[in-house]
């Protein structure tokens, strides 16, 4: 390896703590580090589910929302105070773009009206993981807010971001059944 090369390894976390964002050394299990860690899960998964939803609308607002959450991220591994000074950070317009995105998928797919069994098709199902892994999340930003306040703005995000996430996954439902519908339809009539 070239010694210009950064090594994946530092060894600087076998001991069990971990740098924050501010150079703060803090261990691995603290609170700011856990939410963190559950919102790049978040991101994991909907890697996944954008990478088996074949709608470009969905995709593209799933690919959106992911930068939020390295946003999001990098908000919480910063200090509360703002001394680190971050290019971005969720705000209201953040908040209004998802539920802008809620009323344009119920609009065009329509709502259950009533409690959901993932598991319909493959994009809606990996959606519903992630939908509960952004419910997981926001629990450990509300218990991180109520240790050092000021969070109110990811709060409301991530809590939108939990709505938007089932509406996306009921889409990917009527767009299961349309498909299924059509296929069966165009297969008797050949």
């Amino acid at each position: 390896m070239r010694d210009t090369e950064e090594r994946i390894y530092t060894r600087k976390g076998d001991e069990g703590r971990t740098r924050l964002l501010s150079g703060e050394s803090v261990w691995k299990s603290d609170t700011r580090v856990e939410t963190y860690g559950i919102l790049d899960e978040l991101q994991c998964h909907l890697g996944t589910a954008r990478a088996l939803i074949t709608s470009d609308p969905a995709r593209d607002v799933i690919f959106a929302v992911q930068e939020d959450i390295f946003t999001a991220s990098s908000e919480l591994a910063s200090n509360p105070d703002g001394r680190i000074p971050l290019k971005k950070r969720i705000g209201e317009e953040d908040v209004r773009k998802i539920e802008k995105w809620i009323d344009e998928f119920q609009e065009s797919h329509g709502s259950p009206g009533r409690f959901v069994i993932p598991g319909s098709s493959i994009d809606s199902a990996a959606l519903h993981v992630a939908r509960a892994v952004c419910r997981r999340g926001e629990r450990a930003i509300v218990q991180l807010s109520i240790k050092r306040g000021g969070l109110e703005r990811l709060l409301t995000y991530f809590n939108r971001l939990g709505d938007l996430i089932f509406v996306l996954a009921w889409a990917m439902e009527v767009d299961a059944v349309v498909n299924q519908t059509l296929a069966t339809v165009l297969e008797g009539s050949l």
